[in-house]
């Protein structure tokens, strides 16, 4: 292909820099990407589903598809295994305009092409006239991309085609699918819009049966839900992004399968060996139950709100859990909260069917089993004991229960949980027990006074509020608060809004109050985040029903810009092809990115020092960059666990579960690698540890290194030369 190439670069040449000039480094940059352009998509969506009605609402849908799906699986996996290299790497007298980045990410096809072409198909299909504004942008942007520097004309055209190519076809496809689909499952609703190419709706004859209607929703639900986890899936399966260290380290307790762990209990270890035993070493295999969690949370959340209030509210229940953004990366990313969160609200959902009259022993024994299993995902769980307090407390109609054996054959079933845990702990001299104490700081001294009530409250109690009203979508956690604090003036009385509210406010509550001595993480109170958004649906369906609408104010856009934010969440870099740059401390997916290249860089300088003739391992200063090198780094995985290559630094006391399995004292006169992760600006640096000049007879500092991903820091490494190992 060796013409090709030539004859790309030729047609590059003829365009950059033969066109160079002041007035073009101005312009080109901007249609590339600016500031106005995010507003200005966000405000034409808004506009389009508000004004448009039935088309501009499916013209929004199909826009969202084509650019959120087609960048993500199409374009960037093309790239990756394409990979071919940007313009100004190959060509030596590339002009590229000042304000123009450069990223490493590869060049064939461009997705600022695809993105402009497909949105020029999807406006073309429901707005005709639309072709005489998109068709001339969509151009001039694949233009700039090439004056620019940064695409070959072969990846804007290859770009151009798949764009309008895959837009075209999803839309055709979607169609499709309703016309067999939407017959068979959607009478109703088919009938009323039977194209999705020419959305004219048709009025109906008679006024849809209301069970016939209920059976719509709770189809569309499912259909939803299923759709989610097969988006979750892919995107997991796309290498996007990296794991995280707590994966990364997790995967580590899933080759080391115990009772308990140092900081956490055994479930999670469980859950990543039945992952990777499946599908094998992969971030796929370690992730894999992270969305089947989400979707079984879903189903039974649907199922349980259509059952004990109606199908309407179990309906918006299903749209609005996937715009929370906090829930949304609870169903990529397999931690211990996944795992927490369900065995919660499987809990919950049990103790719903206890509480009612005709209940048996049975029922409170899965609820004990459930409450027992999330204690072996997370300590959270003993939060729940308290809201059974909380409920025998407040509804009187419970308190019967307690003159049953039920509850008490709970709390045995639970108690027998805590058995693995506790054996554990006692063979470890309750290690556990100081390292839950140390992270919730209530091994320091704390008076109640006003100075650090003021104290916490300035600090923590604002992060705290802030960071939970971000996470979980203002939209909804303003009305779920709100619904929190006065349904006990109209619906005290309403048995299952009393039951949710003692299921999800105690614990939110606790940590709420925890802000004013110490700084509260805020994925603690994920377990509650589920039973207080059924409190909000339930009470606002109810005051919808009652004819106070005003969930109509919050809904839509709650779901409109959740849904875009989650889609950000999944790929920050959408938000730079449209002109808007994230600051480095904000993006949190930077966490997630880099640390393929890490491995390769510590591998390098690894192989490195071992061709000085002797063998060397590598040392991780933190738990969490240990995990990843010993993922990502091909030969170090496959020595896990008996004979491993990457070590945390060796301590006399326990810092992590690395002080619980062998050590590297026994490779006596080898060299090492050891790493540690600095902050990202550049001035700073850390010392070497005094344990690690002490454990070799020399150690010489390589000095810091960055590491990028598609042209950005994400993090800096500093690596250190050790040799002889005393």
């Amino acid at each position: 292909m060796q013409w090709a190439q030539a004859l790309d670069v030729r047609l590059f040449h003829l365009i950059n820099p033969a066109l160079s000039n002041s007035f073009f480094d101005s312009v080109m940059p901007f249609l590339s990407g600016n500031r106005l352009f995010g507003p200005a998509l966000i405000l034409i969506c808004v506009l389009l589903c508000c004004r448009g009605g039935a088309r501009g609402r499916l013209c929004v849908f199909m826009l969202i598809l084509a650019v959120a799906l087609g960048d993500t699986f199409v374009c960037n996996t093309i790239k990756q295994a394409v990979a071919r290299p940007r313009p100004f790497f190959d060509i030596a007298d590339v002009h590229i305009p000042a304000s123009i980045g450069r990223t490493d990410s590869g060049s064939l096809p461009s997705s600022h092409a695809a993105n402009w072409f497909a949105a020029t198909v999807v406006c073309f299909i429901y707005y005709r006239r639309s072709i005489w504004f998109m068709l001339p942008m969509a151009l001039l942007v694949s233009f700039s991309r090439i004056y620019n520097g940064v695409h070959y004309p072969s990846d804007v055209l290859a770009g151009a085609i798949l764009g309008a190519g895959y837009a075209a076809g999803g839309v055709w496809t979607l169609n499709a699918i309703w016309q067999w689909l939407g017959r068979r499952w959607f009478p109703l609703w088919w009938q009323r819009l039977p194209s999705l190419l020419h959305p004219i709706p048709v009025s109906a004859a008679r006024p849809p049966d209301p069970q016939e209607l209920d059976r719509h929703l709770m189809r569309l639900a499912y259909l939803i839900i299923f759709a989610l986890l097969a988006c979750n899936l892919a995107y997991i399966a796309s290498g996007i992004i990296d794991l995280s260290e707590d994966e990364a380290y997790q995967w580590n307790w899933s080759k080391h399968l115990a009772l308990s762990y140092y900081s956490k209990p055994l479930l999670i270890a469980v859950t990543q060996f039945a992952g990777t035993h499946i599908w094998g070493d992969t971030a796929f295999g370690v992730r894999f139950f992270a969305p089947v969690i989400g979707a079984i949370l879903s189903i039974v959340m649907l199922r349980f709100v259509a059952r004990a209030a109606n199908v309407r509210a179990a309906f918006w229940l299903s749209l609005i859990v996937p715009t929370v953004p906090l829930l949304a990366v609870g169903s990529i990313l397999m931690t211990i909260d996944p795992l927490s969160v369900l065995f919660w609200t499987l809990a919950m959902v049990a103790g719903w069917r206890a509480i009612q009259e005709n209940s048996t022993n049975r029922d409170w024994l899965w609820v004990g089993l459930w409450m027992g299993l999330g204690f072996l995902s997370k300590y959270t769980a003993l939060f729940q004991l308290l809201s059974w307090a909380v409920l025998f407390a407040a509804f009187p109609p419970a308190r019967k229960q307690l003159r049953r054996p039920g509850p008490y054959l709970a709390l045995l079933v639970n108690l027998l949980c805590t058995l693995p845990v506790i054996i554990w702990n006692a063979q470890n001299h309750w290690i556990t027990l100081q390292h839950v104490a140390e992270g919730g700081h209530f091994d320091k001294p704390w008076a109640f006074t006003l100075s650090n009530l003021g104290h916490g409250f300035v600090n923590y109690t604002r992060d705290f509020v802030a960071g939970e009203t971000a996470l979980l979508n203002p939209f909804f956690f303003i009305p779920a608060a709100w619904a929190a604090i006065v349904f006990w003036r109209r619906y005290r009385q309403h048995p299952l809004m009393l039951y949710l509210f003692s299921m999800g406010a105690p614990l939110f509550v606790c940590y709420f109050l925890f802000t004013f001595h110490s700084r509260v993480l805020l994925n603690w109170i994920a377990p509650a985040i589920l039973p207080l958004l059924c409190l909000a649906v339930v009470y606002w369906e109810t005051e919808w029903r009652a004819g106070r609408r005003t969930m109509r104010f919050w809904l839509l856009p709650g779901l409109v810009i959740g849904c875009a934010v989650v889609v950000v969440l999944h790929d920050t870099n959408l938000l730079t092809k449209v002109g808007v740059n994230i600051p480095r401390y904000w993006d949190q997916s930077r966490r997630l990115q880099g640390w393929r290249e890490t491995a390769r860089i510590v591998e390098t300088a690894r192989l490195k020092l071992e061709a000085e003739g002797k063998p060397t391992f590598i040392i991780g200063g933190h738990y969490g960059i240990t995990g990843e090198v010993s993922f990502y780094l091909p030969e170090a995985q496959q020595g896990v666990p008996d004979h491993p290559l990457v070590y945390f630094q060796s301590s006399d006391v326990p810092q992590n579960q690395f002080f619980f399995w062998p050590g590297y004292h026994d490779r006596k006169g080898q060299n090492a690698i050891y790493i540690q992760e600095l902050d990202l600006p550049v001035t700073n640096t850390s010392p070497i540890p005094a344990v690690i000049l002490g454990e070799f007879e020399s150690v010489k500092d390589l000095g810091p290194v960055m590491i990028y991903h598609e042209g950005k820091p994400t993090r800096r490494i500093q690596i250190t030369e050790c040799r002889g190992l005393r």
